[in-house]
């Protein structure tokens, strides 16, 4: 449980009685705590508003968090397919019931402990030591016990590796030393959070003979040697690319003049040129294969129409389908988003973005082709009232923490640091088994170097996305990007648009987020469409949202 002021809930232990007390303190709200027979247990409160029992935190909300899911020495983690493993050093007691997804008899060890071992035979000297893997971010398990005279985790590690019969360990700050010497159940790996668990194991499965040793270290050596060489190469790559790169930008803002103008829309020295030029990667395709793929550009293959043409569903020769994004010949920004969505796309290779296939250029004709995903955009879902329903809210939170890693990875992890100023629900993409992409960089730019801000006579983007610095004052940088996302983050957690009229004077959703962030009823601005499987990850998202913006 969150055990921060606001919530009201708090822990405090004496070890030296060896209890622990469990209090709520709520003085703003009126509420009850009911434990089902299953074992659920629900906090409710009263809204006076809504005059209704609304809840306020309840639990198990996963299947980690039923008692002993993956059996004895497994390890459960929600975030994880399947979700259940053994502890290193372990292996499933029937692989057939695992494998079926059935956990409960759990793991056994691959390798008997040393100090369990008949040594009859053996002189101590030649009797190896067992050692013990660190288990991070660990639910502890059950059946601990807690030893009372030691101080520090150095007693409690030295206490556990002289008694064999403890097969794992832990210090915990507000508690002590914990010990087991039962079977280790009822685990479970946090995001984040929780304790460090030290499980015993055989010496040689933690650490090896020294021959094994030297020959790890013989390939640690060799790998770095082939990274070094590796990481060589790919400077090398990447310099002749950036020469390349910059080639390209020369010649592709060199059609911004009014003579370029007219030979790009009259003839195709463009073309020729980028054809010429091997830095972009792409497939050049016909017009007419495009008009094949298309049916024509028929009405029955439009998949959309945005603000500089309109998208169509396409099938190549091969059988690939495509979307297909025809720039219209009559916008004003149609050849700078054209030459953006080239330079950049081309460049960028993320799960999360969408990626780009090939180009046409022909006469007037300026043409993208992109991968084709089934579910077409975020918000034909979102804003749906019939088909919101299918997205439930595991399914929304692996979108938000995808869409975040696609953002991520543009703005830090990519060659080119690249601000989308675009971000929106509508572009943003879904596949078929609805994972998300980040489409349409045509208002895309790159950062040179360390620059950090960037000024701009012109203002472009969606109204109710762009943040008020560029909006009001052109002035845009990434984090008019994590501004979009917590617009972006905020929708997909209600399932209303930002710039929707609400009630009770707020002028879109962010003044009414924030209105019921500060009135501590932020569960009431869930989607009513989606059942609250994890308040505290909805709360999260709400309060990443708002601080975004």
């Amino acid at each position: 449980m969150d055990q921060s002021y606001s919530s009201g809930f708090t822990v405090q232990q004496d070890t030296q009685q060896g209890t622990t007390y469990f209090s709520i303190n709520r003085y703003d709200i009126f509420l009850y705590m009911f434990i089902s027979p299953g074992g659920s247990l629900t906090i409710m409160y009263w809204d006076d508003g809504a005059k209704a029992w609304l809840m306020d935190w309840a639990a198990p909300n996963n299947t980690c968090e039923i008692y002993g899911t993956c059996g004895p020495f497994g390890v459960c983690n929600s975030l994880n397919s399947p979700i259940c493993r053994c502890i290193d050093g372990f292996v499933p007691k029937s692989n057939e019931e695992w494998n079926s997804g059935n956990w409960t008899r759990g793991c056994e060890r691959e390798m008997e402990l040393n100090c369990q071992k008949n040594t009859s035979t053996s002189t101590s000297t030649n009797v190896k030591k067992d050692a013990f893997w660190k288990m991070s971010q660990m639910k502890l398990p059950d059946s601990g016990n807690y030893i009372s005279d030691i101080g520090d985790e150095e007693e409690c590690e030295s206490w556990c590796r002289s008694n064999c019969s403890c097969l794992a360990y832990s210090y915990v700050s507000t508690i002590g030393c914990m010990v087991w010497s039962k079977d280790l159940i009822d685990l479970q790996e946090f995001p984040t959070d929780g304790e460090d668990l030290f499980v015993r194991v055989a010496h040689v499965k933690a650490g090896g003979s020294r021959h094994k040793a030297v020959i790890i270290s013989l390939s640690t050596i060799a790998g770095i040697m082939f990274f070094a060489v590796f990481v060589f190469v790919l400077c090398k790559w990447r310099a002749n690319k950036t020469g390349n790169l910059n080639k390209v930008r020369r010649l592709l803002d060199s059609a911004d003049t009014p003579e370029k103008s007219t030979e790009l829309t009259q003839g195709n020295a463009w073309q020729k040129q980028l054809k010429q030029d091997d830095s972009l990667e792409l497939t050049l395709y016909s017009f007419d294969s495009i008009l094949l793929a298309t049916n024509k550009f028929s009405t029955t293959s439009k998949l959309g129409q945005g603000g500089f043409g309109s998208v169509y569903k396409g099938k190549l020769k091969d059988g690939k389908e495509v979307a297909v994004k025809r720039l219209s010949s009559t916008s004003a920004q149609g050849v700078e988003e054209f030459k953006n969505e080239i330079i950049l796309i081309s460049k960028l290779q993320h799960r999360n973005l969408v990626k780009l296939l090939g180009y046409c250029i022909e006469g007037e004709e300026k043409i993208l082709l992109y991968e084709y995903l089934s579910n077409k955009s975020l918000d034909t879902f979102l804003f749906d009232s019939r088909k919101k329903a299918e997205l439930d809210w595991g399914k929304r939170f692996q979108i938000i923490q995808e869409i975040a890693r696609g953002l991520l990875y543009l703005h830090r992890d990519s060659c080119l640091r690249v601000i989308h100023r675009d971000l929106k629900v509508s572009n943003i993409l879904l596949d078929e088994k609805m994972n998300p992409k980040i489409s349409d960089f045509g208002l895309a730019r790159m950062f040179e170097g360390t620059q950090v801000l960037v000024n701009t006579q012109k203002i472009v983007g969606t109204l109710g996305y762009m943040s008020p610095e560029y909006a009001m004052g052109g002035i845009f940088s990434e984090r008019s990007d994590v501004y979009s996302f917590g617009v972006l983050l905020l929708e997909i957690v209600s399932g209303k648009k930002n710039t929707a009229l609400y009630d009770q004077g707020h002028l879109n959703l962010l003044s009414y987020a924030w209105q019921l962030w500060s009135d501590g009823k932020a569960l009431d601005l869930t989607d009513v469409a989606m059942a609250v499987s994890s308040p505290l990850e909805v709360t999260r998202c709400i309060h990443v949202g708002l601080l975004c913006v």
